[in-house]
């Protein structure tokens, strides 16, 4: 392992260990770049079509009270199992973790397909969604420290943001696949044809992960290999969830970031999309929603990666989001205000009120990856160590699925849509200010060995000091 200064050098004092990189084919397979790629296109196949069907409005279904209900016993599960997943990932290990946590969203899917064929299957959908709930803290924990930890300091922005254009093309090609079988569809409900196309895609995506490499065989750019913290009991895993809140206090200040980052998604999708728009212009909204996402998580990677230093671009990224929260949500209220629950739902492409709401929808898109990008690299700012990060990712799946939960079943039993806009505003503002001492305090323009508790932590639980890992780190090189 290693721990370097963004541009050169060492951050601890020490001679950095560095890794010969394989050549050729194998190169090319075990460059931490194409694993991030194939992580993408696990998440394109699972989360990506979720949120094609999801970003329809309802499911694709008429009613969405079924769709809210499902969301709902998702996100309440997700946040049980997501808080633990971190810990769960690094016993299983991040190929094992993904796999099974891809095999939740085929099933989620195709409960919507059951709904089409026996229209009163509605509770099949709803344990479809606990389930999915149970397999997606695993999947967002084992993705989120691959993420993480296979890029240097200063390529994280660029990673996270290819993650999410491949990620985001789910979206768009599940919209496109639904704009393209339901354009003339009258019926208000997404074809069977649709769901079929879905279910085949999400049972690829559970072939990807048997053909990733090992993150213990990944070199960096920097030559360094991937720190994997060697962690073998359940007793050390949740002793290290534990340790990541005692030693890092400062993580509880994202705590509201990390809540509202899918609160949003319930006003957009059901109480903006699927309440203004018929079938046809919902398909077409998603599409140019989660095409704007590829946009989003570039352009915000070009501040989180600049020439500046990490501090600086920490505080760009705030500000950036603050003002895409503001523009997008003085702009929606104009909209919210001329409309109450359930909504009109007839808002064709061709109707003149079209375009300003579907311009809204889009920048709504680049927010979101501007906000999920950043989140990651807030916390990739804190720590290089696998093992933390899959923890990590783990609170902040947990705690954005309990947000998601209680804004789903407020949904659900049909809050004033004004309510929901209002506490979504509000939250996304909160976020932000609980977010910014903790990027004042915590964000660092290096890593340090003495932030890395997990690294220090022995296979028994027992946390090493920053010379003993020194020592042992340049023992290990010599005999190497």
């Amino acid at each position: 392992m290693s721990f370097r200064d963004e541009k050169s050098g060492s951050e601890d004092g020490t001679e950095a260990v560095i890794h010969e990189k394989r050549t050729g084919w194998k190169g090319i397979y075990y460059n931490p770049l194409t694993q991030i790629i194939m992580l993408g296109f696990v998440c394109f196949m699972g989360p990506g079509l979720f949120n094609a069907v999801n970003g329809l409005g309802g499911g694709g279904q008429l009613d969405p009270t079924t769709s809210a209900n499902s969301n709902v016993a998702t996100y309440s599960t997700f946040a049980a199992v997501g808080f633990f997943a971190g810990s769960i990932n690094n016993k299983l290990g991040a190929k094992l973790t993904l796999q099974l946590g891809t095999l939740g969203y085929c099933l989620y899917i195709g409960s919507y397909l059951s709904l089409n064929i026996h229209p009163h299957s509605g509770a099949f959908v709803v344990a479809a969604g606990a389930i999915l709930g149970v397999c997606a803290g695993l999947l967002w924990a084992a993705q989120g420290s691959l993420m993480l930890a296979y890029p240097t300091e200063d390529e994280k922005g660029k990673y996270i943001a290819i993650f999410w254009a491949i990620f985001n093309l789910g979206g768009v090609v599940g919209s496109a696949v639904s704009l393209g079988t339901n354009f003339n569809n009258t019926a208000g409900t997404v074809a069977n044809s649709t769901y079929i196309a879905f279910i085949v895609l999400t049972a690829i995506g559970i072939c990807i992960p048997v053909c990733m490499a090992d993150p213990k065989k990944i070199i960096r750019s920097d030559g360094a290999k991937v720190i994997i913290s060697l962690h073998p009991s359940w007793k050390t895993q949740f002793l290290g969830l534990w340790l990541t809140l005692k030693t890092d206090p400062m993580i509880l200040l994202l705590f509201p970031m990390f809540f509202t980052s899918n609160y949003f998604y319930t006003w957009q999708f059901n109480d903006f999309n699927a309440a203004l728009f018929d079938l046809r212009g919902r398909s077409l909204n998603s599409f140019l929603y989660w095409t704007s996402q590829i946009f989003g998580s570039i352009g915000i990677s070009f501040i989180l990666d600049s020439k500046l230093q990490r501090r600086t671009r920490a505080f760009s990224g705030w500000g950036a989001l603050m003002i895409m929260i503001f523009i997008t949500h003085i702009w929606a209220y104009f909209y919210q205000i001329q409309y109450v629950r359930p909504g009109p739902s007839d808002i064709d492409i061709y109707d003149k009120r079209y375009v300003g709401r579907v311009f809204l929808y889009i920048f709504f898109g680049l927010l979101d990856s501007m906000w999920q990008t950043t989140s990651y690299w807030l916390m990739g700012a804190i720590s290089n160590d696998a093992g933390k990060l899959a923890i990590m990712v783990g609170f902040y799946k947990s705690i954005q699925s309990a947000g998601a939960a209680g804004v789903w079943r407020a949904d659900a039993v049909k809050i004033p849509f004004m309510n929901i806009f209002i506490s979504t505003w509000v939250l996304l503002v909160s976020g932000l200010i609980f977010a910014l001492p903790m990027i004042h305090l915590r964000v660092k323009n290096h890593t340090e060995l003495a932030d890395e508790t997990l690294v220090r932590m022995d296979s028994k639980g027992h946390v090493r000091d920053v010379e003993q890992v020194k020592k042992e780190e340049q023992a290990a090189a010599a005999t190497a």
